[in-house]
């Protein structure tokens, strides 16, 4: 990053993925990116900034926990900053707080734990006013099942079955540090139905789609497509490699929460 940016930030933020296409900017597309650096301009009279975050998100995903690491040409009073911030964004985005770091701090390469939660429940259709959070399925599926095969998860694996579109270097054997389906009691409203569920991932980094395939293949063990021995043997290191084809739907994905080594 050239010195004509010697102030570095880290600004946490929470925002509601529903109306933007992922958090990378793109053409001709509403991007996350794009609004906090919109926002930014109404922010910064006479401030010079660029932004960083901390990761891509998908198109609809939301964020209960994110970060951006902020430069700027002059030094920025925090407490009016979020303020101002907050003041200016639009409804989807709140900033929590702005802490000062050290110049070389990358956000990108600084070790993370990063803890995802995928909303979903089954049987009867939802309210409408629960797309933005939470998916449903419109059958009875075999909850137990699911709530097994998410535990097979937890440990080092091979990921090759659980990534789309790798690069040359994609490092697949990874580890997954708890991995689990519970009742839903985080996220709720008065138009969720009575229950609901969460598969809670917890681990350092995740390929792209990982989430939502597991997701998609623990659905598929729950309709009875697919039986436990699938997925262990989908994660050895012999497995075929071809990666699922069933992507469970965006939405229902929050990147619940990152440890961020600063």
């Amino acid at each position: 990053m050239p010195m004509k940016y010697p102030f570095s930030y880290i600004v946490k933020l929470q925002f509601l993925g529903f109306r933007f296409s992922g958090w990378q900017k793109q053409t001709n597309a509403k991007t996350l990116h794009d609004m906090v650096d919109k926002t930014l301009s109404f922010v910064f009279e006479d401030v010079n900034y660029k932004t960083i975050g901390v990761g891509r998100t998908d198109a609809k995903v939301s964020a209960n926990t994110y970060y951006v690491q902020m430069f700027t040409d002059k030094l920025v009073d925090e407490v009016f900053f979020i303020n101002s911030l907050n003041s200016n964004f639009s409804p989807d985005f709140r900033a929590i707080s702005i802490q000062s770091v050290d110049r070389g701090f990358n956000i990108i390469n600084s070790p993370k734990i990063k803890e995802y939660h995928y909303y979903f429940s089954f049987g009867d259709k939802n309210h409408p006013f629960a797309a933005p959070f939470i998916i449903n399925i419109d059958e009875d599926i075999d909850i137990d099942a699911m709530m097994k095969g998410a535990k097979l998860f937890v440990g080092e694996h091979y990921f090759h079955k659980y990534c789309t579109k790798p690069s040359e270097n994609t490092i697949f054997k990874r580890v997954i540090d708890s991995c689990e389906i519970v009742e839903n009691d985080i996220l709720t409203a008065n138009f969720f139905p009575k229950k609901s569920y969460v598969f809670k991932v917890r681990g350092k980094g995740f390929l792209r789609y990982q989430i939502r395939l597991m997701m998609a293949t623990l659905f598929e063990v729950g309709k009875g497509n697919l039986d436990l021995q699938f997925i262990e043997t989908s994660l050895k290191e012999d497995n075929d490699r071809k990666y699922m084809r069933n992507n469970a739907p965006s939405s229902g994905l929050q990147l619940y929460d990152i440890e961020l080594e600063l």
